[in-house]
């Protein structure tokens, strides 16, 4: 997932990026608006995290000439926490806004919700797997694979996480909240392997000792 940071301050930048690169994003950084409009014209990404006040203009200007158009989700980054720019933010398309300072690990826990959000609108394809999110089926090659309901789950989870690692953990929470059944280590691995079997590619990985991830090609 590609994420455009366009922040005019080299300190906030550097945390936010080391952050979301931690998290699996690939993130590109502008500082003005005349180089984000530029970049956007030949190039598209997966979200923008937009600061309002530029050096050379705000991000209103950038949304509203740009962005929208493409359709781009969207949070805002703003010093201010007047209603007035929050209201403007919202009103014209953005999905979010943060105010500064702000937690990194709430930015990032709004960021993955407008990102899940927007997947679940489209059909997330990797490789020769294709994951219908909206009806819940998955293809291989145009063809219908069946899983159960729980199984169908577990590749939700993984797909609405891409590039990310799942903890083995994580997944034996959901199996609990899902079933109310209590979940042994031994049961994901059963889980996984009746998915990739049925799946018949490898776009799972295995991260030893923590969990599993599918990565976009």
């Amino acid at each position: 997932m590609k994420i455009l940071l366009v922040e005019d301050s080299d300190m906030v930048a550097k945390g936010l990026i080391y952050s979301l690169e931690q998290n699996g994003y690939d993130v590109i950084h502008k500082t003005t608006e005349k180089e984000t409009i530029n970049f956007l014209k030949e190039n598209s990404v997966n979200l923008v995290i937009l600061d309002i006040s530029l050096p050379d203009g705000n991000g209103f200007n950038i949304y509203e000439n740009i962005i929208k158009e493409k359709k781009i989700p969207t949070v805002f980054l703003t010093a201010k926490d007047e209603e007035d720019d929050i209201v403007r933010g919202l009103e014209c398309g953005a999905d979010d806004y943060v105010t500064k300072p702000f937690s990194t690990r709430e930015l990032i826990a709004r960021i993955n919700k407008v990102l899940v959000k927007e997947s679940k609108n489209s059909i997330i394809t990797v490789s020769d797997i294709k994951f219908d999110l909206d009806k819940m089926i998955v293809y291989k090659n145009e063809k219908e694979i069946i899983f159960s309901s729980l199984e169908l789950k577990i590749l939700n989870l993984l797909f609405t996480n891409l590039n990310k690692v799942v903890t083995r953990e994580e997944i034996i929470y959901k199996i609990w909240e899902w079933t109310g059944n209590d979940v042994y280590d031994n049961t994901v691995t059963v889980y996984l392997k009746r998915i990739r079997e049925k799946l018949s590619s490898n776009i799972i990985s295995t991260i030893k000792g923590i969990g599993y991830r599918i990565d976009e090609k």
